[in-house]
């Protein structure tokens, strides 16, 4: 017998999708306000009724299958346009509401994003926001989030990339570092530097420092004592330490410019990153909370320009 959608309430697939957006059952229960055990029977029958298997479950967790991913993004869009369509039909006003999930890296997120947040729930007080602050790459559709910031935007056509602001790059240290080690006038000067090396999550080598050299982009490999992984900014504070120079985004250290506690140095040679940009996946509906805050996102990112 072929699945009719009338069989199958609406109730199940809200508490299947609440499932796959949360990873947990315990946790979309929490916020949907029933047991654990009601959204696991639901997903069971979920399951049995189409004979597939949706997720994958242990003890600690659970993940969508291959398949579970594909139905979940059907269900989302069918409950979005069911929403959308009594909202079209009553005419009622909405503001907008509810949970928007976003992941952004950690520097990013400290120095830009989160700063920024309470302006945004100031003018939208009905939205809830889950900060994923984190500098893995996150899968949007299948771990649930509605956007992601990313410094170096994937090339996926399942994505709309919005670029928001393109960031200067600085090379600081102490004062006291470059009155012992002298003052590099060319960035072929760095090969006698103490350098701090950031180590590139995808594959543990040092990342190169980038120089605009007679009007082209440059990548050069500089040396040191010291290498940091996962976080930039314990380069940053390695340099406010007085361990040597460090390449970094100029708002990492904006403070500490103004103050004089590090000194940018080469800024004759200095580039910009590749633009910060806001990702989220290509929908037919999106929710207003989700389109109200790329608007606004790209309404702050304007101001900064000016």
């Amino acid at each position: 017998m072929p699945l009719q959608f009338n069989d199958v309430q609406l109730a199940s697939l809200e508490l299947f999708c609440a499932a796959a957006e949360h990873n947990s059952f315990t946790r979309a229960a929490q916020v949907l306000g029933v047991t654990p055990a009601t959204i696991s029977r639901s997903v069971a029958r979920l399951e049995a009724r189409m004979n597939l298997r949706l997720f994958v479950r242990t003890t600690r967790q659970i993940r969508l299958t291959d398949a579970g991913r594909r139905y979940y993004e059907q269900c989302h869009l069918a409950l979005a346009q069911l929403a959308e369509a009594e909202r079209t039909i009553t005419g009622a006003q909405v503001e907008p509401a509810g949970l928007l999930r976003i992941s952004m890296p950690s520097t990013y997120g400290k120095y830009r994003l989160l700063p920024r947040l309470p302006a945004f729930r100031a003018r939208y007080p009905a939205v809830r926001i889950e900060a994923n602050v984190t500098n893995r790459n996150i899968d949007l559709v299948s771990e649930g989030y509605d956007l992601a910031i990313r410094v170096r935007p994937p090339t996926d056509a399942n994505l709309i990339v919005r670029p928001l602001e393109r960031v200067p790059v600085v090379v600081v240290a102490t004062p006291d570092y470059l009155e012992r080690a002298g003052i590099p006038n060319h960035p072929e000067q760095l090969a006698g530097c103490e350098c701090i090396q950031f180590l590139q999550p995808k594959n543990g080598r040092p990342m190169p420092w980038r120089f605009n050299i007679d009007g082209q982009e440059c990548a050069m490999e500089t040396h040191g004592s010291y290498t940091c992984s996962d976080e930039i900014l314990a380069c940053v504070e390695l340099a406010r330490a007085g361990a040597g120079l460090t390449q970094c985004m100029r708002f990492l250290v904006e403070d500490d410019l103004a103050s004089g506690r590090l000194v940018s140095v080469l800024d004759a040679f200095a580039v910009s990153i590749d633009s910060i940009s806001l990702l989220y996946p290509h929908r037919r509906y999106m929710p207003l909370r989700t389109q109200v805050f790329i608007d606004f996102m790209l309404e702050m990112s304007a101001a900064a320009r000016v």
